[in-house]
């Protein structure tokens, strides 16, 4: 078994622990001594991000062949109508890459979230709403470029799952940690074969099955590991709504 930490990462702290000179690091929130981040979270974003000591665990959570899908509660400027939040289920053309289909509904309530410092700027005549967004990329910025693609700019981003962890009760700054068994993580569907160059490729929008059954390590060979349970659908996160007033 190996340890996996969960940290609500507050909004503002960059995602490494060696000193910034205009942010504050990991280090302000993460006591613990020799675990490193399993993917990264935007400076401007808040919400779960895992870290781990485990080498091999660190490599198959942030692999993109793995796609873990992500869950993102965003608060957008404006109303989305049917055509946007299509748009953004289809698949956005952002002219360096386009992304793969996502899901995307409009949370009924506003979730009732802790308050962000410093707070969200509303401009009075313009209205807002929050989308539940969850993709199987990681791309720098992808959430905030897709909505602002289709109309609808990003005011507040929250990541509130990676694949079946979840932030439930973690305040910002907060870290939980949890056990973890490879044998019992995700295996998607729709996982890329890597390319000898290290860069996962899905060539003309077809998706491929796993392309390494015996579960072998691709920086070790010779390691064997259990072959993992594909994964199904996982449940919405598990938090509050604030009532309308």
């Amino acid at each position: 078994m190996s340890q996996l930490f969960l940290l609500n990462k507050p909004y503002g702290v960059i995602c490494q622990f060696s000193e910034h000179p205009l942010h504050p690091t990991l280090k302000s929130c993460v006591a613990e001594p020799g675990i490193y981040p399993a993917g990264r979270l935007d400076t401007d974003s808040e919400g779960l991000l895992l870290l781990t000591g485990d080498g091999e665990l660190q490599h198959r959570i942030s692999d993109p062949r793995w796609k873990l899908p992500k869950t993102y509660w965003v608060q957008v400027e404006g109303r989305p109508d049917e055509d946007k939040l299509q748009a953004l289920r289809d698949g956005v053309d952002l002219g360096d890459f386009v992304t793969r289909p996502a899901e995307v509904r409009v949370l009924p309530e506003a979730p009732s979230l802790w308050e962000r410092k410093p707070p969200v700027r509303f401009r009075k005549t313009v209205p807002d709403c929050w989308l539940e967004i969850i993709i199987s990329e990681g791309k720098n910025r992808q959430v905030r470029r897709m909505t602002a693609k289709v109309g609808l700019p990003t005011l507040r981003l929250v990541r509130v799952a990676i694949g079946p962890w979840r932030l439930d009760g973690l305040q910002p700054g907060m870290l939980r940690s949890v056990e973890v068994s490879m044998a019992d993580l995700p295996r998607t569907r729709v996982a890329a074969p890597a390319r000898k160059d290290g860069v996962s490729k899905n060539s003309a929008g077809k998706h491929f099955a796993n392309q390494n059954p015996a579960g072998k390590h691709p920086a070790n060979q010779n390691r064997t590991q259990p072959a993992a349970p594909q994964a199904v659908s996982a449940p919405a996160p598990r938090f509050r709504f604030a009532k309308k007033k």
